[in-house]
Formats: structure tokens, C-alpha cells, sequence
């Protein structure tokens, strides 16, 4: 029999009594190591988010990268990008290759400022903040989505042309025939 002194009658206990609590105890420590070894985490698409490991981390495993990506920013410190619509898997092993943390990545839409309109059978995706664009979203209309990645690469282009212009503009002042400056009439 153990003996616990309280502040009420002295009590006897049998050790079966002290055997129930920690065992309740040990049980809800494995329940809640098992639901952060399973844990979820959702990505929008074409987002990133920061994901912390508890351990440096030494190898990290995409099940299928073209769902999600990630890169390791410290030894501590992941970032996973959203890459297509999907559920998939990502281990993080340290350097003795133990597991560090198992983990679901789902990956799904961005709801905020898009509007999806449909033609038919046809889909098309925008981006409404404050005035609609057309968004390059997986699944839509082929015509739509090429039309929106075309229209974005034009647009990309002609800003680094502007720049390789801006630098030859200033690297070499405009001159007339005789070597002089321009003369500006006001």
C-alpha cells in the first residue's frame, strides 16, 4: 500500500490507482506524437507557405512534385510551394535518414478574387481585385489558359526589353552630325 499525505484525512491507495493515470497519460502522448507525425498541410496553388521541422532537416521526399515542391531555406525551415491541384505526400528525414516528419500536402484552389465562368463545357478562371484579368488556372479552356500564358510572356518580355533599351539610352547620350548635344527648343 503507498500513502498519500493531503491536505484531507490520510488516505490509503493501492499502486493500481497510480497505474490508471499514467497509463491514460503515456496513451495521450503516443495519440497526439501519432497526429503531429500525420499532420496536413494545405497549400493554394502557385502559393508558397513556410514549413518548421523539429529537427535539422537532411533529405526531403516529394511523392509527386508535380503537386507540390519544396525547398529547404535553413536546415529548419521548408518552404512548399503549391504546384498543381492534388494531394501527395512529403517525407523530411535528418542526416542519419530517421524520419523526422511524414506529412499530407494538399493543394488546392485559391477562392479569394476568383471568379470561374463556364461557356458550356468550357471554363475560364479570373482574378477579380478590383477589376478581372484572365488567370492562368489548370483545367480551363485551352484557348483561354494559352491565351492568358501568351499574353503573360508578351507582357514579361517587353519589360526586359525596356530595360536593356533604358540602359542603352543611358550608357550613349544621343549627338547630331557636328558631335553635339541635341539642342531642345522650349
Amino acid at each position: 500500500m503507498i500513502r498519500v499525505k493531503t491536505s484531507l484525512p490520510e488516505m490509503e491507495m493501492s499502486p493500481l490507482a497510480f497505474r490508471l493515470p499514467l497509463a491514460s497519460a503515456l496513451l495521450l502522448a503516443a495519440s497526439t506524437l501519432t497526429a503531429q507525425a500525420s499532420e496536413e498541410v494545405d497549400v493554394q496553388l502557385d502559393q508558397a507557405k513556410i514549413f518548421r521541422v523539429a529537427a535539422p532537416a537532411g533529405t526531403i521526399i516529394i511523392g509527386n512534385p508535380g503537386i507540390a515542391d519544396a525547398t529547404m531555406q535553413d536546415p529548419q525551415t521548408l518552404i512548399i510551394t503549391g504546384r498543381g491541384y492534388g494531394q501527395t505526400n512529403m517525407i523530411v528525414l535528418d542526416e542519419q535518414g530517421e524520419t523526422i516528419s511524414d506529412t499530407q500536402i494538399m493543394v488546392t484552389e485559391a477562392v479569394d478574387n476568383y471568379v470561374t465562368v463556364y461557356k458550356g463545357a468550357l471554363r475560364q478562371s479570373l482574378t477579380c481585385h478590383p477589376i478581372c484579368q484572365a488567370a492562368v488556372v489548370p483545367g480551363d479552356d485551352s484557348g483561354h489558359f494559352g491565351g492568358a500564358i501568351s499574353q503573360s510572356g508578351a507582357h514579361s518580355s517587353l519589360g526586359a526589353s525596356s530595360q536593356t533599351t533604358s540602359a542603352v539610352a543611358t550608357a550613349a547620350p544621343s549627338q547630331d552630325q557636328q558631335g553635339q548635344p541635341p539642342k531642345i527648343d522650349h
